[in-house]
């Protein structure tokens, strides 16, 4: 059994190991992990909880002969199910929280088998460490292309047909599973903020910094998983492309980029209900009245008008650079085609 001390974060897709394995409790699990990395816990998020309390409460020595145990019955059942087709060749990389317990017991067995077995030193700590030197410690040293406009003039769909035309693209909405307003939020939830800054430094890992990276224009939080402040800083310094669009255009664009909301009345009428700390009684009663009748364009345009753009505008950061304004006379997917490529000449 070797162990692998971790460097920098392009290290882990150099490893010569098949499978991440994080033997840490499913709730460790959740809130972050090492991008690809499959949870086999030693413990239970109870049984830790129950270890715990023994080895603090009452007796250390009876709270690892228990661990032990625990921990035994689990590996058995994994080996017996989610491992029960690795060969002999099988070649995994193993990390808990520091690298100590819980990934050495699992690494002793694994070993035992015939794996060649790696251990992360200093576990799941060690790369988080990485991900915050990235992300909180350092510039990015990246050319950073913000994608501005009003709500509904394209921007996330814009990103996607730059990447499909090979520029590098960051989808800060798409990694934090939002779509940055009070209409924004998926069924499915958001990342927790370590979660987020792991897809994040996961995304940057290898940009050349020798080319744009684009990103749509956000405030410093999206939902609710903030910006670290590399991201922030850069954008603040950022060349800027505009997309302006009128009303009925964008209002039009939006009822087809919400599908959720206007499939699910219930859903679209807690959404609007969440707007009154903003909204005079009068307009939130109106825009219901619009939600009931089926009227979702003249919803979005009257959202558009009182809500997004007065709220959302955002004046121009002082480091910034506005490169150029792109008017969009409609919004199909071949008009964002078009766009895509006026944004990449301008920042060539």
């Amino acid at each position: 059994m070797q162990r692998h001390t971790l460097t920098a974060l392009p290290g882990l897709g150099t490893l010569d190991v098949d499978d991440i394995i994080d033997v840490r409790a499913p709730s460790e699990f959740a809130e972050d992990h090492i991008p690809g990395a499959i949870n086999l816990p030693a413990l239970t998020d109870e049984e830790r909880a129950r270890v715990g309390t023994i080895y603090v409460q009452q007796d250390r020595f009876l709270a690892r002969k228990i661990g032990a145990a625990l921990v035994s019955r689990n590996v058995a059942a994994h080996l017996e199910g989610p491992l029960a087709d690795r060969d002999g060749g099988w070649r995994p990389m193993i990390y808990c929280w520091r690298g100590g317990q819980r990934s050495g017991s699992v690494g002793i067995i694994f070993d035992q088998i015939g794996w060649r077995v790696t251990v992360l030193e200093g576990g799941y700590k060690a790369y988080r460490r990485l991900v915050v030197e990235m992300l909180y410690d350092r510039s990015l040293g990246l050319r950073v292309v913000l994608i501005d406009g009003g709500t509904g003039t394209g921007k996330t769909q814009l990103l996607h047909h730059l990447a499909k035309s090979g520029a590098q693209v960051i989808d800060l909405e798409g990694l934090a599973n939002h779509r940055g307003s009070n209409f924004g939020g998926w069924s499915d939830g958001q990342p927790a903020q370590k979660m987020f800054e792991s897809r994040l430094a996961e995304a940057l890992i290898g940009l050349d910094p020798g080319r744009p990276v684009f990103m749509e224009a956000e405030s410093n939080a999206i939902g609710r998983v903030l910006l670290p402040p590399a991201i922030w800083s850069a954008m603040a310094r950022a060349e800027v492309v505009r997309l302006r669009a009128s009303i009925p255009t964008r209002a039009a664009f939006l009822t087809t980029t919400y599908p959720d909301l206007t499939a699910d009345a219930e859903l679209l009428r807690q959404r609007i209900e969440t707007l009154r700390p903003y909204q005079p009684r009068e307009r939130i009663e109106a825009w219901h009245a619009l939600a009931t009748a089926g009227d979702y364009t003249g919803l979005a345009e009257e959202l558009i008008e009182h809500h997004y753009d007065p709220r959302y505008r955002r004046p121009e950061a002082s480091g910034q650079t506005e490169i150029g304004v792109i008017d969009l006379p409609d919004m199909t997917e071949a008009a964002l085609a078009r766009v895509a490529q006026q944004v990449i000449d301008l920042t060539v």
